[in-house]
């Protein structure tokens, strides 16, 4: 493997020998570690990305492409214009493809097909090496149509392909973490304010909500769902519907932190305190809308930068030919905030 000459004390640029000798592992580990391949252990790809910068070694990419036969480069096609949720998960992508100085490619679709086929031609003239598609909902898309193959990664909206890798998070284990939390916090009347019906991150989060409340028997009956739209107005009109159905409520679950920095503000306007009346969560953890409403609002992280990065990993797998199928499911976490803090009277008594 040639290297772009750096330079040292006797003017010899390092080798990959050299790095190899001052990891004290083979050349040919020294290459899996630098091209994030091969399964090596956490320490020793550290120990040999550690004795390549002690040594300024940097492997040319031209001849690492020669040599190979890839580019080391990755598309990322997204329908997610603003970023909120696609960034996240890039990012995530980038921390695991960097170790192997593996560039990406970020494409902006729009929702638009006919630009999603353009930049999957674009970027398949580029010979990358593989492909992540990613968007703003959680909601099946169909597969992509490759003129030629190349591995397919789909990280939050899976493909409905079976036979595809899809990576997605936990919606359904999301929405059992807030009513657990909700319940353990001594609620018992819940209501849960949602996106529209149609859409496949509110109806998995409206069903678990109902079957934690039932299975914990904490109520006679369902809470109530409440569909509409993602939006802080649709948050403020849901609150009164809310509480016009059930005056007694003392907790809402909202699909969506938009829609509960909308029902914090509704809320208020209607003499009720959070959380001492009422308590309030969301779901994204949109830290801007969380952490900003008043009070900050307790809501599910969904970990898309975890989601990114796992994508990355198994797609630089279906890259080296250990291609996984199906969709794998990851965890969420539920961050706590002041919204849903204990009543000050339950906390005395």
């Amino acid at each position: 493997m040639s290297v772009t000459p750096r330079g040292d004390a006797s003017g010899r640029a390092a080798t990959i020998h050299d790095v190899a000798a001052l990891a004290g592992v083979s050349p040919g580990t020294v290459s899996k570690a630098l091209n994030g391949r091969g399964r090596l252990r956490a320490e020793t790809r550290e120990r040999v990305l550690e004795a390549a910068r002690k040594l300024s070694f940097r492997p040319n990419a031209m001849a690492q492409s020669l040599l190979s036969g890839r580019t080391f480069t990755v598309g990322l096609i997204t329908t997610d214009s603003i970023g909120r949720f696609s960034l996240p998960v890039l990012l995530g992508a980038e921390d695991a493809l960097g170790a192997g100085r593996i560039l990406v490619f970020l494409c902006d679709t729009r929702g638009d097909q006919i630009r999603e086929q353009h930049y999957v031609q674009t970027l398949l003239d580029r010979r990358i090496d593989g492909l992540i598609i990613t968007g703003h909902r959680t909601d099946p898309r169909p597969p992509l149509s490759l003129p030629s193959p190349v591995p397919v990664v789909y990280a939050l909206g899976p493909s409905t392909d079976p036979d595809d890798i899809s990576l997605v998070p936990d919606d359904a284990g999301g929405a059992r973490l807030v009513v657990e939390h909700l319940l353990a916090t001594g609620r018992r009347r819940i209501a849960h304010i949602t996106g529209p019906a149609h859409h496949a991150s509110a109806a998995v989060r409206a069903e678990h909500t109902v079957r934690a409340v039932r299975e914990a028997g904490a109520a006679a009956s369902a809470p109530p769902v409440y569909f509409g739209e993602w939006s802080e107005s649709w948050g403020r009109q849901a609150v009164h519907l809310a509480l016009r159905a059930d005056p007694s409520l003392d907790a809402l679950f909202c699909g969506s932190d938009q829609i509960a920095r909308g029902a914090a503000d509704a809320l208020r306007e209607s003499g009720r305190r959070v959380p001492d009346d009422i308590a309030l969560a969301g779901f994204d953890n949109w830290e801007i809308m969380a952490e900003a409403s008043r009070p900050p609002v307790t809501t599910v992280d969904m970990n898309l930068a975890e989601l990114g990065r796992t994508a990355a990993l198994r797609l630089m797998e279906a890259i080296d030919g250990r291609r996984a199928r199906g969709t794998e499911t990851l965890p969420c976490r539920l961050v706590i905030r002041e919204s849903t803090a204990v009543p000050a009277a339950a906390s005395r008594g």
